[in-house]
């Protein structure tokens, strides 16, 4: 009972914190999103100019602090990395394309249920079919391989890309980008921003909690551990709106704040983020907490969620509160047969190696 009791209040704190950002200023239903926060930066940086979501989110500079420091003086900061790392930077862009058409990342999604929007339920019934697609593939090998020691410099490109972020974000030179309307407007206080952003990479980091790790290993093997988490966040994020965000709250699928009613491609859209967050071994908050604490893996897979949501808004291809775009439905299928495609090919190399050993060793 102690563990589950230790995951649920380390899941509060961020269910907290994401209502807390929400009235000091983030967007509806926004207190915390990884992909939009994401995108945000992509757009800051001119990657695409969509106006209303350009925006240097001091949260994701937090995270990243709160991780690295939090695994240096835990001593788990190591630089690793090699593990198939083009097949990584594929699944994140095309997780974050899945996002996008969904309109939240998965731990948005569980804000988003925390303050009343049912959407959130298609999108989280789409997650969980993902996940469960994704487990098959891991049952029968797959793998993308083990990651090897890299350059110490390797590990510390996560932190100093942060720091490079954060001196744009107090300089802001007229070569970045900020919203003057629309969600990248929508801002709580930067320092407020960047501290609770270091609680939350800090708490991320040392309980280890990741929504397609907790529904992983539910499905997998029975293991409720991190599943305690995701329910801290819900429950507390629902409690902590209901006394700071009560006039913000809103029960119901209408009206809700940068979300849309198309059910259907709810439930598409977050069957391909579920599947490449199993298939990556973590949903994009984790591999932001990986990459921080000297994954370059995991770092990769990031860059590649940053490129996709620059891609999402420069083609058309991510949703608005109008609903999904004809292109963001066909790039979301394709994305589903590309990663199956990479799935199944990964198992079957897995395979054919595996049995190539069993036949040396039965011959020897």
């Amino acid at each position: 009972m102690g563990d589950k009791r230790k995951m649920f209040i380390y899941g509060g704190i961020i269910g907290l914190i994401g209502a807390i950002l929400l009235k000091f200023g983030n967007p509806g239903n926004m207190g915390i999103c990884v992909a939009c926060f994401y995108r945000d930066i992509a757009g800051a940086l001119g990657l695409h100019r969509a106006e209303i979501v350009q925006y240097i989110r001091p949260e994701i500079i937090g995270f990243i602090f709160g991780a690295f420091l939090i695994s240096v003086v835990k001593g788990d900061f190591k630089s690793r990395g090699g593990s198939s790392p083009l097949i990584r930077f594929f699944l994140g862009f095309f997780l974050v394309i899945g996002a996008l058409v969904f309109l939240g990342c998965p731990l948005r999604l569980i804000l988003r249920l925390g303050n009343g929007d049912l959407n959130a339920i298609t999108g989280l019934l789409g997650y969980l079919v993902g996940i469960f697609i994704g487990v098959q593939f891991l049952k029968k090998g797959y793998t993308l391989g083990r990651s090897t020691d890299q350059p110490k410099i390797s590990g510390y490109v996560m932190p100093i890309v942060a720091v490079a972020l954060l001196l744009l974000l107090i300089a802001k030179p007229e070569f970045i980008f900020f919203s003057a309307e629309g969600p990248g407007s929508m801002r709580a206080p930067i320092l407020l921003s960047l501290v609770l952003g270091m609680i939350v990479g800090i708490v991320l980091q040392k309980s280890r909690i990741c929504t397609a790790g907790a529904f992983r290993d539910v499905i997998l093997i029975k293991d409720y551990h991190f599943f305690w988490g995701i329910l801290g966040i819900l429950v507390v994020n629902f409690i902590a709106n209901i006394i700071l965000n009560f006039d913000a709250f809103k029960l119901g699928f209408e009206g809700q704040p940068v979300a849309h009613a198309d059910h259907l491609w709810n439930i598409i859209g977050m069957v391909l983020t579920g599947i490449c967050s199993v298939l990556l071994g973590g949903c994009p908050v984790r591999q932001t907490i990986l990459a921080s604490e000297g994954d370059a893996d995991a770092g990769i897979t990031v860059l590649g969620i940053t490129v996709g949501a620059a891609f999402a808004h420069n083609f058309g291809l991510a949703s608005s509160p109008k609903g999904v775009t004809n292109n963001g439905k066909i790039a979301v299928i394709i994305g589903i047969i590309v990663v199956l495609i990479i799935a199944y090919s990964v198992v079957k190399e897995a395979n054919k190696a595996r049995n190539q050993k069993k036949e040396s060793v039965k011959n020897a």
